[in-house]
């Protein structure tokens, strides 16, 4: 099933094609993989929705989706054109059988040809579509099936989608992206710890005091208001995206790199999550709301005046989780995501333990753990802080330095997106990078709990002003333990 070779033929049914996710992630990706040459001439893009509109009505949209998300250094207005020639759009209810006819038609000859359906579309219509694709003889042996997150709500509706899913698909041909799992720097996680012989063998409690995950984002809920005012941090970021990255911290070296054996281990760590009971809820967790602020120098909106009422829902989200296992016990994971927060940025920071013994004396005795960063975005990038000696005669001072590496000035030329990435990992039939349905079970058995006691004590989020770094509970959690949150984002 996998194609290890460079270019491929293949048909992508998008599904949600006029949506913001499609025209601002996918249809960029496509483009950049297409004028990278891994398209090849007979690749077909499909694009469908409920709308009505004519092939080159979706293509002029698309046009002007590249000129809005793909940078004026890459876009080449020739390769567009001939990108979006490629484009056929089909009107489909997704919940009406005969248009699956329609579907099936176009793809006239796809048995023997591998087949994506890109399901960017809310979860509830996961299953009934891969239903009907079904009862249209579309999920062929080279027909595969991409899920956005979230899948569910919760448990049970993650479980309904997966088995909806299942009897639709074979898990091998079920790939559940999360575009977190197709950044570089993510999977230089796994380069780092596995190919080098200097970390994994302090990788342990013995050394390492804490770690810190952080997804900071500076835009508010925007045209996602309806969806996240029933979603929330937690479930729209923790449940997925921080708990992967947790998991590729500490999961145990799988015995070979290969899919089932990375998705192996990191389903082990999900399960040796310790869960938060109602009791623990405030100790353990802190929820936020961001009010009126100022980000960049410009004021803005609070929530409830972007979303137009009252509500609970929080916009920020801690949570110190921990890892019951011999190599992690006693070593807190503080997971930290939120919206309106000073800036866009995403890292990881393993933050070792002091020095046994100090030897120098008192006036250079300033000495800082060390910390290893784990960029993730907007800078892509390692950099491992250390104590050296500041240079100069004048006796022995201390002075804390990172060595960087950015892969930006490392690797020389563009970067592919993680979307470019993962939609080219799901033609090649490479499961990896995404989750089975198991880790997402296992997810929502370690979130649901949290949710469910934060529910039962009835509290208000606690606010925060936008462009700041949270509620100051927050800043409280982490220093209860005698810690600090890392937010020198250099």
């Amino acid at each position: 099933m996998t194609n290890p070779s460079g270019s491929f033929s293949f048909d992508l049914v998008i599904f949600g094609a006029t949506g913001d996710l499609s025209l601002r992630k996918l249809v960029p990706a496509l483009y950049h993989r297409d004028v990278a040459g891994q398209l090849n001439d007979d690749a077909r893009l499909f694009a469908v929705a409920r709308g009505d509109m004519s092939d080159a009505d979706y293509r002029e949209m698309a046009a002007a989706a590249l000129k809005e998300h793909v940078a004026a250094d890459e876009f080449d207005a020739a390769r567009a054109e001939r990108f979006l020639q490629r484009f056929r759009y089909l009107t489909l209810d997704a919940q009406k059988s005969d248009d699956y006819l329609g579907l099936k038609t176009a793809l006239d000859g796809g048995d023997e040809r591998i087949v994506v359906f890109y399901l960017a579309m809310a979860p509830r219509f996961f299953g009934p579509i891969c239903t009907q694709l079904a009862r249209a003889g579309l999920n062929s042996a080279e027909a595969r099936v991409v899920l956005e997150k979230p899948i569910g709500q919760d448990l049970a509706s993650a479980r309904a989608i997966n088995e909806a899913v299942a009897a639709a698909f074979p898990e091998n041909r079920v790939f559940r992206i999360d575009h977190y799992l197709g950044k570089e720097t993510v999977q230089n996680l796994m380069a780092l710890r596995f190919a080098n012989a200097l970390f994994e063998p302090i990788w342990h409690r013995g050394v390492i005091d804490h770690v810190q995950v952080t997804v900071a984002e500076k835009i508010g809920v925007e045209g996602r208001a309806d969806y996240y005012d029933h979603a929330g941090a937690l479930r729209d970021m923790i449940q997925n995206h921080l708990l992967q990255l947790l998991c590729l911290v500490a999961m145990e070296p799988p015995n070979e790199f290969a899919a089932d054996a990375v998705r192996d281990e990191k389903l082990k760590v999900l399960e040796a999550l310790r869960p938060i009971s109602e009791r623990e809820i405030g100790e353990k967790t802190v929820r936020g709301q961001y009010g009126r602020g100022s980000v960049d120098g410009a004021a803005a909106a609070s929530y409830l005046d972007e979303l137009g009422h009252a509500s609970n829902t929080e916009t920020f989200v801690v949570v110190k989780a921990e890892v019951e296992t011999w190599r992690w016990a006693g070593v807190p994971f503080y997971l930290r995501t939120g919206k309106r927060l000073p800036m866009r940025h995403s890292e990881i920071v393993v933050q070792f333990r002091p020095v046994p013994h100090l030897i120098f004396p008192a006036a250079a005795r300033d000495v800082v753990p060390n910390r290893l960063v784990i960029r993730l975005q907007p800078d892509e990038g390692i950099a491992l802080h250390m104590m050296t000696k500041v240079p100069g005669p004048g006796g022995m001072r201390l002075r804390t330095a990172p060595l960087n590496l950015s892969f930006a000035e490392a690797f020389r030329g563009r970067q592919p997106d993680a979307y470019e990435r993962l939609l080219m990992d799901v033609v090649r039939g490479n499961p990896m990078l995404f989750m089975r349905s198991d880790e997402v079970e296992a997810a929502w058995r370690w979130a649901e709990p949290i949710l469910a006691a934060w529910t039962a004590q009835d509290d208000a989020p606690k606010p925060y002003n936008a462009g700041s770094w949270g509620p100051s509970a927050a800043i409280g959690l982490i220093e209860r333990d005698g810690r600090n949150w890392h937010e020198d984002m250099r």
